[in-house]
């Protein structure tokens, strides 16, 4: 794994919104900003990308051609994952994707936001109370 990143201190929000869009599509597998100060105390961003060393040469060429950076850093770095499937269950007749991630013996249930805020607003509750929801079934559907 590769970390390309840049300081920049002359670049609008819009801007940074595109080149974020375009690193993506490019295959990035991580994209994001860091409000930070540059030289005489100028606030900028610092553009930080994941990526695999195949997509490093593109994603290099599509932040110097989509961003106002004339330099960049990068450096290898290692990474780990936990494993990670969907299940679906239902909340209040919904179907919500649920995310199960799992290493080495540690468990999280991340229901989906849009999901759950589709189910919200449909029903116009918090959106904490189908996260909620959505969590307790998965705990039913581990019990067995």
């Amino acid at each position: 794994m590769w970390v390309i990143e840049t300081n920049i201190d002359d670049m609008t929000g819009e801007m940074a919104s595109y080149a974020m869009e375009k690193l993506f599509e490019k295959g990035a597998l991580d994209v994001f900003y860091t409000p930070i100060y540059m030289k005489k105390n100028r606030p900028a961003l610092k553009l930080t990308v994941l990526c695999k060393e195949a997509q490093k040469d593109k994603l290099q060429k599509n932040i110097l051609k989509h961003t106002t950076t004339i330099g960049l850093r990068t450096y290898k770095v290692d990474r780990i994952c936990m494993n990670r499937e969907f299940v679906t269950v239902k909340v209040k007749g919904h179907k919500i994707d649920v995310k199960v991630v799992n290493y080495d013996n540690i468990v999280k249930y991340m229901p989906e936001y849009e999901d759950c805020k589709k189910v919200a607003q449909q029903m116009d509750l918090p959106i904490q109370n189908i996260y909620q929801k959505a969590i307790k079934k998965m705990l039913k559907l581990t019990e067995d």
